[in-house]
């Protein structure tokens, strides 16, 4: 195809994707051409193995199918920008053998990159340093079986490791995924506690989907519920205090897996409130004190003592009276 006929094409492409059907006079309104050329364009895309189907009469219009096969990427510049971008992240992720499969794709897609194209992404690439230590790997394949458990309303059922290393089976109504960035954690209804629970897909093991479907549940909100989860549950402490500052300003400073911050109970303008969790009271303390604003604790009364105790340590090292 021509320069200008593949641009149309990648318009016409990008716009059945936008919405779910187009009439011909719409899109030929669109790429400012004629119906005739409109179909034209559409039979292009058949070709290439996009499955464009047509209906006539009134409310006909066009609408871009699932396939069989995958069909070739067509990609416009920023697409292209941000899908380099995008697998180079995605190799140093925390899904076991994903990294592998960015890179194979990364060398195709550089393989056929017009080279002003490839030239703005290995900018980018050599200007840019990936910190990934610290994450915690999942199986690909666990993944995918519970997102499709999600997707489908199906009871699941695993082997789940406690902190200690012992294993305890588990059968649960799936909801919802939640990645935090370090970690994945299926939000799930766990059917011998009758609870909702939380798990971390790296301490899954044989996990395994049955054909009983689940009837809808009322649930809190899988996102939220998970963080007040991962604040508390994993660490030894969990201290709640009030800072003297904005949310959105305290939620900025403050990583999801490691604390959540809500309103000001008693509702004074310009205070927040903080839970988060650690192993460490001194960590805690040293944490809240780099606010750089008034920091009021709540609980635990010892963490106000780590917090004195620290005080005292700090007066000394700067040779004070």
């Amino acid at each position: 195809m021509a320069d200008g006929t593949t641009q149309r094409v990648l318009r016409l492409l990008s716009l059945l994707q936008q919405r779910r059907t187009w009439t011909g006079q719409e899109l030929a309104a669109e790429l400012d051409v004629t119906d005739r050329c409109v179909r034209r364009d559409v039979e292009r895309l058949r070709d290439l193995g996009y499955p464009v189907h047509a209906s006539q009469g009134v409310g006909g219009g066009y609408v871009l199918g699932a396939g069989r096969a995958l069909p070739p990427l067509l990609l416009d510049d920023d697409e292209a920008i941000a899908t380099a971008v995008s697998l180079r992240l995605a190799a140093g992720g925390t899904v076991a053998g994903a990294g592998e499969a960015a890179l194979r794709t990364l060398a195709k897609l550089d393989q056929v990159m017009p080279p002003r194209l490839r030239s703005e992404v290995r900018a980018l690439h050599e200007a840019t340093d990936t910190l990934s230590g610290g994450a915690d790997v999942v199986e690909g394949e666990v993944l995918m079986t519970l997102a499709r458990a999600c997707r489908d309303g199906v009871r699941v059922g695993f082997a789940y490791a406690d902190r200690t290393g012992a294993r305890t089976a588990r059968r649960v109504e799936p909801v919802r995924l939640v990645a935090t960035g370090r970690r994945w954690y299926l939000f799930a209804f766990d059917l011998d506690r009758d609870d909702w629970r939380t798990y971390r897909l790296d301490r899954m093991a044989e996990v395994v989907p049955s054909t009983w479907r689940c009837a809808p549940r009322e649930h809190p909100d899988p996102a939220a519920y998970v963080q007040r989860s991962v604040t508390a549950s994993p660490y030894r402490h969990v201290a709640v205090a009030r800072v003297h500052d904005t949310v959105d300003a305290v939620r900025a400073q403050v990583p999801p897996g490691v604390g959540s911050v809500a309103d000001d109970p008693r509702g004074e303008p310009g205070w927040s409130l903080l839970t988060v969790g650690g192993d460490d009271l001194d960590w805690i303390a040293l944490h809240l004190a780099r606010f750089g604003v008034d920091v009021e604790v709540l609980e635990p009364p010892e963490l106000r003592e780590a917090a004195a105790a620290m005080a005292e340590r700090l007066s000394r090292m700067s040779g004070s009276p």
